[in-house]
Parts: C-alpha cells; structure tokens; sequence
C-alpha cells in the first residue's frame, strides 16, 4: 500500500510574500499535512478526520510526497488534548508517517510551529490559527464499500485513545433477535442449531389479544439472551403444519427446549412466568461456572493494566558501554528519542526513524557480551513507549526482536544482566495491544516469552525473579482478560500447563522475595480462576497439591494472608475440588 504526503499551506500564499516585512524571518508557508492511503485522506483538524483525497476545505495540496510502501495498520496512541501548535496536524502526520513507513515528513514542515511561534507577531496570531485549525469541518463521507476495501480500518479514532486496557477491547454483547417462523423446516433448522444450548417457542395468532400483550416481554427476553438462547414465535394462522406436529389449539403458548428436548410446556399470558422460566432455562443451558460462586475478590475483575519498565538508567554511561556502535545513528536517535520522552510530555517526543532494526540485524550478533546488554536496555527503554513497540509488532517475522533476545537459547551461559533486560523487555512488549496478538500467534515469540518467564523464577537474583513473576503476571492477565469475558482463552492448554507447573514450583522454593510470592500467587490464581473444571489446568492442581503447596509457604513475612487464603483455600481447595 502507497502512503502519500499531501502539504497544503492555510495562508494561501501569504505566509511567503508578507511574513519576512511582519516578522523578520522568512516562512515560505504555514504547513497543514494529511496523509493518504488506502484511497483515503487522514488528517488532524478538529479531531482524526478522513476525506476523499484532495477534497478538505484546505483545497489542493502545494505538494505531494511519496513516503513509501506500508503494510502496517494504526496503532493506538494516548489521548491527550491538542494543542494545534505545539501538537498540531503536523506531529499526527509525523506520528502516522512513521509507523507507516519508519520515517517521519520533512523537518522544516514538522518544526515551524517552534519558527514561526519565536517571532512576536506568532504570539499575536496564534489563537487566530490555533482557531481557524480547530474550525475544521469534517470531511466528506467515505462509502461504507470504499472503507472495506482498505487493509487499514477506514475508522482511524484509535490514533486518539488511550492504550486499550481490558474494557476498551472487550467486543460489545450480542443482541438476541426474535425469529419468525411460518414452516416446519424453518423451525427444525433453529431449534437444531440450538441443540447444544437452549430455545423457546412462543405460538401466538394474528386474532390473539392477550398474545399481543406479551409481544414486548418477548422481544426483551430475546435481547438479553443475546447467543446464548434462540427465542423463536409461531403465527399459527399462517402456520398450520406447526400447530399440527406440535398438537397446539390454544393461544399464547410456550414451549421450552433444553440440549434439543423438550423441557416444559405452558398456555396463558402470564410474563412472570414467561421471564422466570426463560431466565431458569438459560442458566440450566449455560450454568455458571463454580468460582463465580467463591468469594475471590482479586480475580473476579478484568485486569486493566500491565507491569511495564520504564526506568531510563544513565543514557551517557549506557552509551559508553556500547562503544563505537553507539556513534551509529540509530543508536543517536533512540538516545535522542527517550531523552526528549523524559524532558517533556512523551507523546510530544519525535518518534526515531526506526533504522534500530537493520543496525540490529547486521551487527548484533558479532557485538560482545557487554554491548549486548546495552543494546536490549535501550531497546527495553524504547518499548515501553507504545508506539515504538507497535511499530516492532508489525515487523515480519519479528526479527529485531528475536535478535535480541537471542540469549534465551543459551539462558544457562548468559549473564545475569543480559538476562534481566531481556526479560523486562518482554515484559515492555505489552504496552501495545499490537503485540499481545503476536505473543500468542507467532510460535517463534512465544515461545521465547514463555522460556524467559519459567526460567527467570528460579533464579538466584531476586531482581530477575521479581521480572519473571512480572512477566508471567502479565501473561496470566492477559488470558485472564479474555477469559472473564467469556471469550477463548489465549494461550493454549499446554502453555498453561507449563507456565502453571512452574508457579507452584517457584512458590515453593521462594524464601526471600515478598514481592516475587505475592506476584506468583496472583498469577497462579489468573491462570486457575475460570479454567475448564475437567481441563488440564485444574486436572494439573490437583494432582500437583496446589493448595498444600501455597498454604505451606515458607515465607512468614508475607503479610497478604487474605491472598494467601484466596488463592490456597477458596480457589484451589473449593474451587479445585480439593479437600
């Protein structure tokens, strides 16, 4: 896909023949910039909007420039309220351009904000500018198949919220709907696709009085059912053959079926009734799970953030560690890149031109030890930036990544610090929602992420501990999240196992770190909470005597003893079906 730089100037030429006689400093033009892909214009005026290309209120463009070929889609990028000068459309094209393309639009575009608000007479008109920018009329609808047509979503608001915690993802309820049903084969076919769950058969007639009455209660039912019951209405008088196989001759009646069988059966408008045996029947389909019966306040809930590490260390120091490397300018715009994060709001810093990925690609491996480990400390550093690590996300293969964390195929000859930043910047990976989908879907990562987080808690530092309980508390929740929503899990069944296996080994053997223990009970209970009861997770708890093995617990310090209750008791003993 072809992403294209459209310039315009707002001043219509006046910028260029007055501003040097108004200002003292010569400004060819007062820049707005859009972006065009997809056969869709995206630009910042009063909010993301989207045009036809060439057909905003700005007009044609001065100049249009070829920023190169994309693949990527948008990443989410914090709210935060524009200021149309100092983050105006320009840094949003900037930002867009370079997850697109890894570069960002030319500097004497990006800076005249800083240019033409140093002169007195950019003070005087910038709220004039600053409201003829928010002034922005959206543009001209895009068609619905024009948007569905474009590998990246027509609908570009996520450029504006917030990082998704589990709420901003979570997809809405489905509604249920009443069918209506005028033959056998139609109700056949419905009440066959409900034979795994449950369905409800309302027959009414068009001269039925007291059936038009509990026409509303239905529909509602069938609402708040959503996929979980097929409610379905029978008009008799146009349905002969149904009221004959169904032996029906009064009207309203209702049927109820369960798994595909006939499961009760009353005549009468009575919507008491009618609401107390379709909710009964709902939960006798789909039955809760047993923890939803326990009290366990700390898993009941959505997890709505994930443990990142953000700590700069000594940039300076970090530098002189990477020796000679560290002049290569990748290394100089990362550098420059999180100093200007730490110096002011992080969303107004300049993003890097990402060359990271080939100086990783072509040197790394040859580097030593050393330089190794301030390579992955800057690279961890960057990722917690989300919308550096949405960029890595859609790297092919995720080569820079996996190079860089090559040292987990050698965990027992790798050093300590190595280690350390290695596991932290998978932990940095979940900062953008980007990568969460390519954790679990690219084989080569996860299992990467899986090696770093079982091996870290066995380890001798508590500081690589306390990062692999990290690790694996955000590969807990993040399954967790899914989960609680009814929605597949993540991870895979083995994964879990594993991943399992190795908590109650750790919680075992952990005698020093409070904070590591209190991190592996609660991934323990992520991981448990909601599990198939006849699945391997809960088969593997038992088996293993989780609840003996938490409730024994060396560490006396450990003031969490509610925790402790909660996860040994309440959900590995009641919930487990241990004794």
């Amino acid at each position: 896909m072809e992403v294209e730089l459209y310039v315009y100037d707002i001043s219509k030429g006046l910028a260029r023949e007055l501003s040097l006689a108004i200002t003292g400093t010569q400004i060819d033009a007062i820049y707005h910039t859009s972006l065009v892909f997809g056969g869709i214009e995206y630009f910042f005026g009063r909010g993301i909007q989207q045009a036809p290309p060439g057909t905003t209120h700005h007009g044609d463009p001065i100049e249009r420039i070829n920023m190169g070929t994309s693949e990527l889609p948008i990443e989410v990028k914090p709210r935060q309220s524009y200021d149309l000068f100092l983050r105006n459309c320009n840094n949003f094209t900037h930002d867009l351009a370079t997850f697109l393309v890894g570069k960002g639009i030319p500097d004497h575009i990006r800076n005249l904000p800083e240019t033409f608000l140093s002169t007195p007479f950019g003070q005087m008109m910038k709220p004039c500018i600053d409201g003829m920018l928010r002034g922005a009329a959206p543009g001209p609808e895009i068609s619905s198949s024009a948007a569905t047509n474009q590998s990246i979503p027509a609908d570009t608001s996520g450029l504006a919220r917030s990082i998704p915690t589990h709420s901003d993802h979570a997809p809405l309820a489905q509604k249920g709907y009443v069918r209506n049903v005028t033959t056998i084969r139609e109700l056949d076919d419905l009440l066959a696709s409900a034979s795994s769950s449950c369905a409800v058969i309302f027959f009414t007639s068009a001269t039925c009085p007291p059936c038009k009455m509990m026409y509303p209660v239905y529909d509602e039912l069938a609402e708040a059912a959503g996929d979980k019951a097929i409610l379905i209405k029978v008009d008799l008088s146009r349905a002969y053959d149904v009221s004959t196989k169904y032996s029906v001759r009064a009207t309203p009646t209702f049927m109820t079926f369960l798994k595909g069988k006939k499961e009760n059966e009353w005549s009468g408008a009575n919507d008491g009734k009618l609401r107390g045996s379709v909710r009964l029947l709902i939960e006798m389909a789909w039955p809760p799970h047993p923890h939803r019966r326990l009290r366990l306040p700390s898993l009941e809930r959505p997890i709505g953030s994930y443990i990142l590490y953000k700590k700069v260390p000594p940039l300076d120091k970090l530098i002189q560690k990477i020796g000679a490397t560290g002049d290569d300018p990748a290394i100089q715009g990362l550098v420059k890149f999180i100093k200007s994060r730490e110096s002011s709001c992080p969303v107004d810093a300049a993003l890097p031109n990402f060359s990271l990925q080939n100086l990783v690609k072509s040197t790394f491996s040859s580097l030593p030890s050393a330089v190794h480990f301030a390579m992955i400390d800057l690279a961890r550093v960057a990722f917690a930036d989300s919308r550096v690590s949405g960029f890595f996300a859609e790297e092919h293969d995720h080569t820079t990544l996996l190079t860089l964390l090559g040292g987990a195929s050698y965990l027992s000859n790798c050093p300590y610090k190595q280690q350390l930043v290695m596991t932290q910047l998978v932990c940095n990976l979940f900062s953008s929602p980007l990568y969460l989908d390519q954790i679990v879907s690219n084989d080569a990562l996860r299992k990467t992420c899986i090696k770093l987080a079982t091996s870290s808690l066995y380890a001798a530092h508590i500081p690589l501990r306390a990062a692999g309980a990290s690790l694996m508390y955000n590969l807990a929740a993040f399954n967790h999240n899914e989960r609680i929503d009814e929605r597949p899990d993540r991870l895979s069944e083995a994964d879990q196992v594993e991943l399992v296996a190795s908590l109650l080994e750790a919680i075992r053997l952990e005698t020093e770190s409070v904070e590591s223990l209190r991190g592996h009970l609660l991934s323990l209970g992520l991981f448990v909470y909601l599990a198939p009861m006849d699945g391997e997770v809960v088969d593997l708890c038992r088996v293993m005597e989780a609840r003996e093995i938490v409730e024994m617990t060396k560490m006396k310090a450990l003031v969490e003893k509610p925790l402790l209750e909660e996860i040994g008791c309440e959900l590995l003993g009641k919930g487990c079906g241990e004794s």
